[in-house]
């Protein structure tokens, strides 16, 4: 049974992941949303100390962590990286999420490779800071309509394509870029590949100027008959075992996004209710929400709808720890989650007027970094698809 306190052995790393949300990311978090597409030069530093903490066992790190299925303990439950991750993101979230995605060694294609990889590729991409590139310029949410293609060539895959809106993907070392085997064989034959930066062939083409997440770089990057070693497929080559294997890694990685989605809510709910505290604006939780005033039951209403995305949240993130198949919860969870900031980081703005919407306080800030979260790892009505196929037990090619 999942308990909803923070586990004994995740509390000394939660809380060093909120201080350092409150003493480095907040700080920064305004001078890097101006200064887009400079390097955080803070953010080496704290790597560093999250690659201590991850040797030492203490930690496990922002999101390099993986869904591997593990056995449960003695006493039946596993709290184990999944749920430490989505822990530390929601509180370093809660600081910065540009910031967040900008951390050395903990994209999103990390996950990726801890997801899928074999004990030999793990050990052998320990340490490397890995972005993930799917979207390309005619393929957005269907991402099993990749035209990148992978065509083996001796010992080596030759990549033809182009991919964007690769978060990261201008301060990595490498790439995960999904490519097809086949056209002609559909998602059967989408594999994923490790691209190191440094190989010919591949190239940053431009950076994207965006709404939010600005201290996140977002790049384009081209793929022209460049060499990719054969042994840096992610998983099996069997086209039998393709695009399934390939799919897991998102039920790691939406439980990441939608960590990102309650963390950066909580810090405008936080600070909005301070700012209506000031503003003589006091919240009863003994009184019935009509007999309330407005602003206290639009809050109160927003409190509740964030409490659900947290839940799911740790929902999916428990039932990887624990060998259970989690891409329902998943996705229910990224669509909460991203639909939810959406909307709490927008009403906080609007409760609180000019403050809100000016750069006097994060909560303008706030509302933009948010909208991100119900797009990139599946849109929201991807989300709601997937969840409705889930339920109603039909196939992708029934319920489209």
């Amino acid at each position: 049974m999942i308990n909803l306190e923070t586990p004994r052995k995740f509390r000394a790393f939660v809380n060093q992941a909120h201080q350092v949300a409150a003493e480095m990311l907040r700080p920064n978090s305004r001078r890097y949303d101006l200064a887009e597409h400079e390097y955080p030069v803070e953010l080496d530093m704290l790597a560093a100390m999250v690659d201590g903490l991850g040797a030492s066992g203490t930690g496990s790190g922002a999101g390099a962590s993986g869904v591997r299925r593990t056995a449960a303990g003695e006493d039946g439950v596993v709290n184990g990286s999944n749920l430490s991750s989505v822990l530390s993101i929601m509180e370093m979230c809660w600081g910065d999420v540009g910031l967040l995605l900008s951390m050395p060694r903990q994209g999103l294609g990390n996950s990726a490779i801890a997801s899928v990889a074999s004990d030999e590729q793990l050990r052998r991409f320990d340490g490397v800071w890995a972005a993930m590139a799917i979207t390309e310029p005619d393929c957005g949410s269907d991402s099993a309509n990749i035209r990148t293609t992978a065509r083996l060539d001796g010992n080596d895959y030759v990549l033809d394509g182009e991919k964007i809106f690769v978060t990261a993907g201008g301060r990595c070392d490498a790439v995960v870029v999904w490519a097809t085997l086949d056209k002609s064989l559909g998602r059967a034959a989408i594999k994923s590949f490790v691209v190191m930066k440094d190989t010919p062939g591949m190239t940053v083409e431009r950076l994207e100027h965006k709404l939010g997440i600005r201290a996140s770089d977002t790049a384009t990057i081209r793929f022209e008959n460049c060499r990719v070693p054969r042994e840096n497929l992610l998983g099996s080559a069997d086209i039998d075992k393709g695009f399934a294997g390939v799919m897991q890694t998102f039920d790691n990685t939406r439980p990441l996004v939608a960590a990102m989605a309650v963390g950066c809510a909580r810090a405008s709910l936080e600070l909005t209710r301070d700012l209506l505290a000031v503003a003589g604006v006091q919240l009863d939780y003994d009184r019935p929400v009509h007999l309330q005033p407005a602003a206290a039951a639009t809050y109160l209403s927003m409190e509740a709808d964030w409490e659900a995305a947290y839940l799911l949240t740790l929902q999916a993130a428990w039932m990887a720890d624990n060998g259970q198949p989690n891409s329902l919860q998943a996705s229910m969870a990224k669509a909460k989650a991203g639909r939810t900031a959406n909307d709490v980081t927008l009403r906080c703005v609007e409760l609180t007027s000019s403050l809100g919407y000016s750069e006097h306080h994060l909560l303008e800030k706030w509302s933009r970094d948010s909208k991100i979260l119900d797009i990139f790892e599946g849109t929201q009505q991807i989300q709601q698809l997937i969840v409705a196929r889930r339920l109603l037990g039909k196939t992708s090619a029934e319920l489209k």
